[in-house]
């Protein structure tokens, strides 16, 4: 079972959140440090909003692009407060 964490990035399709997980990966040469991402179609039961951290999960598939589950939301976007902001 594969779990990852992301960044919620949409939210506009029914019962599914499009989720953004980024890796950073080392030139094997040159060792310049790089990112890459990748983005996921996730069923989402648990009401997720845009900006929330999430991890999820591999399932059986649920539809054509849908074989990940939301397992949990790490963070919410409204409870973390930035640097020098007032709630």
């Amino acid at each position: 079972m594969k779990i990852f964490k992301g960044k919620v990035v949409s939210t506009k399709m029914a019962k599914t959140a499009t989720v953004v997980v980024e890796r950073i990966l080392v030139h094997p040469i040159y060792k310049k440090r790089f990112k890459r991402e990748r983005k996921y179609q996730v069923h989402d039961e648990l009401g997720v909003k845009v900006g929330d951290r999430v991890s999820f999960v591999t399932t059986r598939p649920i539809s054509k692009l849908k074989k990940w589950k939301i397992l949990e939301v790490i963070t919410d976007k409204k409870k973390v407060a930035r640097k020098g902001q007032k709630e």
